[in-house]
């Protein structure tokens, strides 16, 4: 399922201990509040034990690349693979590479709980618009403090493809994933999961097949640690996020996120047993990956400049004024759960803003109360939620419509 590449052999120079951003993070910074839930902080020899997986890669997926996409084309290989979808394997003449991944991700896992799965998207449903802004502002934003994981975006082209299409995308398949029963096998939760994965083999594959990308430097393009540290940026970093701005998830909603995320883990190809079933081994997973990053650089730095600007691109809001205000909207929010010195580190400037998150943290701590107080209140939010990130998708979408059929598929 995965191939340790050189693991006895490399051990890329990406990895540093302690990392200078992520350090001030966990001891001054908001991860002071997240660290103080374990009893111990892992050392580096824990640590170091986790260096294998910066050259283990998706290997089902890469056969798929290798033997389908590579040789009929995509846009043939993608109409084989959206058939298999939506008609099943076997109603085509499926290559042996196809069939496997196939095989393995409709094979249901014996530690799925569907009523787990369930309880985690209907709390990212019931955050309705914030989730998005979370997602947006902390997890993405905060990714690119790490110079290492970006790489394969820099090797890729995402800065000329711009930061509005990763948005769009990235919002279509958390939308997808999060639905009612979306990841049951001909739901579109699934399909999206089993396209992102293919989608991330491709670019792989294409990285260290056409670029002068080095693994002795940077570990394998779209490794196996930095796949489980995008997992937990999706619940662990997300959930922070959230408590941060107010909200106050039951232990069935915190569990079932992380069952959820574990789930949707398991269809991108990454091990089950990478993966944490609670949020204890999520912090402790988080802070080893976090701590032995490199710190932000140009090429990152010229990426979370593209997010931050994004709005000036794109069709919504329609009046420049309005997009110039979501600007600054976001940048609040980038410095409320970033910090001053990780927005100064990746060049995010301040501005007049910045007590707005605060004052929709106090208002949505008010409301979690009647939430938590009612089924019914709960399920009503849950339903007016999930209308808004619809709507925010296909906003996206549609204004972004031109720059991805311009691409022609999503690499």
């Amino acid at each position: 399922m995965i191939l340790n590449f050189e693991s006895s052999i490399l051990n890329p120079t990406r990895h540093i201990f302690p990392s200078p951003g992520f350090d001030h993070y966990w001891k001054h910074g908001r991860g002071r509040k997240i660290i103080r839930k374990i009893n111990s902080v892992p050392d580096k020899a824990e640590i170091d034990q986790h260096i294998p997986k910066l050259l283990e890669v998706d290997l089902l997926a890469d056969d798929v690349i290798n033997e389908v996409y590579f040789k009929l084309g995509f846009v043939e290989a993608d109409k084989m693979v959206n058939t298999a979808l939506e008609k099943g394997i076997d109603s085509i003449d499926a290559p042996q590479s196809l069939k496997k991944l196939f095989a393995q991700a409709e094979t249901i896992p014996q530690w799925l709980e569907r009523k787990k799965v369930e309880a985690g998207a209907a709390f990212c449903r019931r955050t309705g618009i914030f989730s998005l802004i979370v997602l947006r502002n902390y997890c993405l934003m905060g990714g690119y403090e790490s110079s290492a994981i970006n790489k394969p975006l820099i090797f890729t082209g995402a800065l000329k493809k711009g930061a509005a299409k990763r948005m769009a995308e990235t919002i279509e398949f958390w939308v997808n994933v999060t639905g009612e029963d979306a990841l049951e096998r001909n739901n579109i939760g699934f399909k999206s999961a089993i396209k992102v994965r293919l989608m991330h083999a491709f670019a792989r594959v294409s990285i260290l097949q056409k670029t002068d990308w080095k693994n002795s430097e940077w570990g394998m393009p779209i490794n196996m640690w930095d796949m489980v540290a995008t997992n937990l940026g999706f619940s662990l970093a997300y959930v922070s996020g959230l408590r941060d701005l107010g909200f106050r998830p039951t232990e069935e909603e915190l569990n079932g996120l992380f069952h959820l995320w574990k789930y949707i883990g398991y269809l991108l190809g990454i091990p089950a047993a990478y993966l944490p079933d609670d949020e204890e081994t999520a912090i402790r997973e988080l802070y080893k990956w976090t701590i032995t990053q490199p710190p932000a650089d140009e090429d990152t730095r010229s990426l979370a400049h593209a997010l931050a600007y994004e709005p000036m691109l794109s069709s919504f809001p329609k009046k420049k004024w309005q997009r110039k205000a979501l600007i600054n909207i976001h940048l609040a929010y980038n410095h409320f759960f970033l910090g001053k010195r990780s927005c100064k580190t990746m060049g995010l400037r301040n501005t007049w803003i910045n007590f707005y998150p605060y004052v929709v943290s106090g208002i949505k701590r008010t409301h979690e109360v009647f939430v938590l107080s009612s089924d019914s209140f709960r399920k009503k939010t849950e339903v007016k939620g999930r209308k808004f990130q619809v709507r925010i998708k296909d906003l996206f979408m549609e204004g972004h419509a031109g720059a991805l059929s311009a691409h022609g598929r999503r690499d």
